[in-house]
């Protein structure tokens, strides 16, 4: 596939990444056949690892598209990582602002212009406790279905076993296997010319979410749950078993005290 809009910064991000990238784990990189070569698309891709951006950026790299990541806007700001990050066209999100809608408008224009973005559509390093792919935002979805462009789901597993989730040190030895699996795209066409409303775009949501899995299925060799972790649930039951606790804790020293009245 041809190298096309590259630029200078991501040549330059390339050359002082790749090499520590190579060093520190190996490759095992199926479905390049499945990145458009023309055109804009969306990869939709799982995160375990607060690495895996370099290493899949490094994948796709390879392949002669390079993603446009949606990035906190905090790291735009100043220096030298600010410079690379507006350099290499990476989208800013701006979270609970009158701006956070700004990363969706320009992950279209950017779709509409020929240029991948690269969504991580679970929004954070997944939650679940074994490293499946959790429920997702649908912010990759709202813009699949706008521009109506591929969705090619993506799978990565093994920078998640170099840094694993919220570690602070890497486990560098032995040394690791990044393994990347492309899938051909998504198809959405039944959700096409219909109102995005928020139940039609959780069942989009959950077709791209259920390839990613299916794929990273076949590189673990593992079956994955039936039903997806989902952090807002898990919250509720916490909060409820929290609450259980207090009401018990109360209910033993109330209990106490009555003991000790008598």
């Amino acid at each position: 596939m041809p190298r096309r809009r590259i630029g200078f910064w991501y040549r330059f991000a390339a050359v002082i990444c790749k090499p520590p990238l190579v060093v520190l784990i190996k490759r095992d990189w199926r479905g390049m056949e499945h990145i458009p070569a023309e055109g804009g698309f969306i990869t939709a891709v799982n995160h375990n690892s607060h690495i895996d951006p370099f290493a899949y950026a490094h994948f796709q790299y390879n392949t002669g598209r390079v993603p446009r990541f949606l990035a906190k806007s905090g790291l735009f700001k100043k220096g030298f990582v600010g410079a690379a990050m507006r350099g290499t066209g990476q989208i800013p999100v701006y979270r609970e602002t009158t701006d956070a809608l700004s990363a969706f408008r320009a992950a279209i224009e950017a779709v509409e212009r020929g240029e991948c973005v690269a969504f991580y559509p679970e929004g954070t390093i997944t939650r679940d406790p074994n490293q499946w792919p959790m429920t997702a935002k649908t912010g990759a979805a709202r813009v699949a279905l706008q521009t109506k462009c591929p969705v090619i789901p993506v799978a990565q597993w093994g920078a998640n076993e170099l840094l694993p989730p919220y570690a602070k040190k890497p486990n560098l030895l032995p040394r690791k296997t990044h393994r990347v699996l492309a899938g051909p795209p998504v198809d959405l066409s039944r959700f096409y010319d219909k109102e995005m409303t928020p139940d039609l775009l959780k069942e989009a949501t959950e077709v791209i979410m259920a390839a990613i899995t299916r794929q990273l299925e076949e590189i673990r060799g593992e079956k994955a749950p039936e039903t997806p972790y989902d952090p807002r649930q898990e919250r509720i039951e916490q909060r409820r078993r929290t609450a259980a606790q207090n009401r018990r804790a109360q209910q033993v020293k109330a209990e106490q005290e009555e003991g000790q009245g008598t």
